[in-house]
């Protein structure tokens, strides 16, 4: 199934400070997440302190953090003076997404140790969604910049500021964001923002040129943002320069097209950003954007959240939200989210797309191939929800219906599509499982017109042309290339060693083989085709070895006969039959 490339929604930094950020946010909220559960015991389901303790633990492990915060508020009703408890209960709130009620915990903690950490900040957002800005500005002072809170207190500092009529000092607090270098886009970012709001439209320009200047490809923000001021201060043909520019790499989200709708239509949109509130959730937006790295997606999350506890419909945090709670398999939950995000916002076609995909992975497939239908007849200028379509009906074995979704996706590409490879390859692979092997392999050699160096493409073409004897000296040259191209790639290596399996070298196709089974251990297939490399080479046993293992590793219905039978009869014909 075609991969999808999850689009940055926020200022890019560089690997480094990634690095760091990753390292800090770790320290910071080592001390409030609690470490991954272990499997609780039986006695979990019972109502006693300990096993509302263990189940709430289990639940954190995968990611429940509604169930997990209602437990663990059960033990600590039975047990009112564990401020341990108190601690867990006060993430799992934030967690998942009830900052609010989390505010009594985090004065709790703020009261027992001073350290005020991620509840200082809750209780920083408390204030600013309270609009008591003085309160919020003596909450910061008492919050340690460690840790996350290293960037969280000049971000919100600066919007409490502005807020209080403080220009200088809001500047000022922004000014430290440049240490470790890389955080420049954001801070620029938001100096633009403070001083738009403030009517300083120079200062405002400068900030935004910086901004684009330190990015090589802005992302949607960043270009939503500066766009934004372009069109409202006139600046027409900056703004379209804008938008076509990002409009041009933006494979996805469609999204600069409502803005340049309104540019051609005249009409001049509102501020994005029109208070210290909205200022504020987008700082928190920002600094969950950055820290959404696989080992600090917790944090991530919470900040995500706390950027939705000030400005519950901000499109960019929804979707944040939603793509990490994806990611931790709490779908049902993304569906929330991806479904909270405003139709008439420009990342909503996303968002349905995605939306789409995961009630598919929920086994709803009919909805989600009637979602995708409904979008492909909403907008037939667009290919996305054909392309989606076909990949699901095609991880279905619906090889026909995928075909015709492909012909769709491909009828309405544009001449110059710098993808359209990968829709001719999907097809290709689509026809050919399904028989029509004319079709397919014509498919096949148009995605490599378009991409000569593509290995998956290399990769299938060849060994198609091999298994039906075809082309074989060309079709292995391909293959080899493909190899020297994916070196570690499992699955195009056993190609290889395939090949010349049906080619009959035995030994190089042993080799390959061998080497595939080292990067992909548990793949049947991989195991199936060793296995039959070593019945021809004279060692049955372990060829019977590798037989076993393929079964137990659960391949495709439609093997698991042919493997028995060879496992009772060994193979009875000189080639193998199994085409993997």
């Amino acid at each position: 199934m075609a991969q999808q490339e999850q689009a940055r929604t926020g200022p890019r930094m560089r690997p480094g400070l990634i690095a760091t950020l990753v390292v800090l946010a770790v320290a910071a909220c080592a001390a409030e997440t609690p470490p991954r559960a272990e499997a609780p015991a039986a006695a979990a389901a019972e109502r006693s302190p300990l096993g509302s303790y263990l189940a709430a633990r289990h639940a954190q492990q995968n990611h429940d953090y509604a169930a997990a915060a209602r437990m663990m508020e059960r033990a600590l009703a039975d047990d009112p003076g564990n401020f341990d408890l108190v601690r867990r209960a006060f993430v799992l709130r934030v967690s998942q997404g009830d900052a609010d009620g989390a505010v009594p915990l985090a004065r709790q903690i703020v009261a027992h140790d001073g350290n005020a950490g991620l509840a200082g900040v809750v209780l920083v957002v408390a204030a600013i969604k309270a609009a008591d800005f003085e309160t919020a500005a003596k909450q910061l002072q008492g919050l340690a910049p460690d840790g996350a809170q290293r960037y969280a207190v000049p971000l919100l500092g600066a919007w409490i500021e502005a807020a209080r009529q403080h220009p200088g000092p809001a500047q000022q607090s922004l000014q430290s964001l440049t240490n470790p270098r890389g955080l420049e886009p954001l801070r620029d970012l938001h100096l633009g923002l403070i001083a738009d709001g403030e009517g300083q439209k120079d200062a405002a320009l400068e900030a935004y040129r910086k901004l684009l200047a330190e990015e090589a490809q802005p992302t949607w923000h960043v270009v939503e943002v500066v766009g934004n001021f372009y069109e409202r201060h006139a600046m027409t043909g900056e703004a379209r320069a804008l938008y076509t520019r990002y409009a041009a790499q933006d494979a996805e989200t469609d999204a600069a097209a409502a803005a340049l709708a309104r540019l051609k239509a005249g009409t001049v949109p509102p501020r994005l950003v029109a208070s210290p509130r909205q200022g504020a959730a987008e700082a928190l937006f920002d600094l969950a954007s950055l820290l959404n790295q696989p080992e600090t997606a917790d944090v991530a999350l919470i900040y995500a959240r706390l950027a939705l506890t000030l400005e519950p419909r901000l499109p960019l945090a929804l979707l944040l939200a939603a793509e990490i709670r994806e990611s931790q398999n709490q779908i049902e939950d993304a569906l929330a989210l991806y479904g909270a995000i405003d139709p008439s916002t420009p990342l909503a076609w996303s968002a349905r797309l995605r939306a789409a995909l995961a009630l598919d992975s929920l086994n709803r497939t009919d909805e989600a191939v009637k979602q995708l239908r409904a979008m492909a007849d909403e907008r037939p200028d667009r290919n996305e929800p054909l392309v989606e379509l076909g990949d699901i009906l095609r991880a279905h074995n619906r090889f026909d219906e995928a075909a015709k979704a492909y012909d769709g996706a491909i009828a309405r590409l544009p001449g110059a599509d710098k993808v359209a490879w990968r829709l001719y390859y999907d097809r290709g692979v689509t026809l050919e499982r399904s028989g029509q092997w004319p079709r397919a392999e014509a498919d096949l050699k148009r995605a490599l017109e378009l991409q000569p160096e593509q290995p998956m493409v290399l990769n299938y073409l060849g060994y198609s042309w091999i298994d039906k004897g075809q082309n074989l000296s060309d079709a292995l040259k391909m293959v080899q290339h493909a190899v020297e191209l994916r070196p570690n790639d499992g699955y195009i290596v056993d190609s290889l060693g395939w090949a010349y399996f049906r080619l009959g070298d035995f030994t190089n196709a042993s080799q390959y083989l061998q080497r595939a089974i080292e990067l992909l251990p548990e793949d049947p297939t991989i195991n199936d085709h060793l296995g039959d490399v070593y019945w021809r080479t004279g060692r049955l046993a372990e060829a019977r070895y590798q037989w076993r293992r393929a079964l137990q590793f659960k391949p495709e219905p439609g093997d698991v006969q042919a493997i028995q039978t060879k496992l009772d009869k060994g193979l009875t014909t000189p080639q193998a039959t199994n085409g993997g």
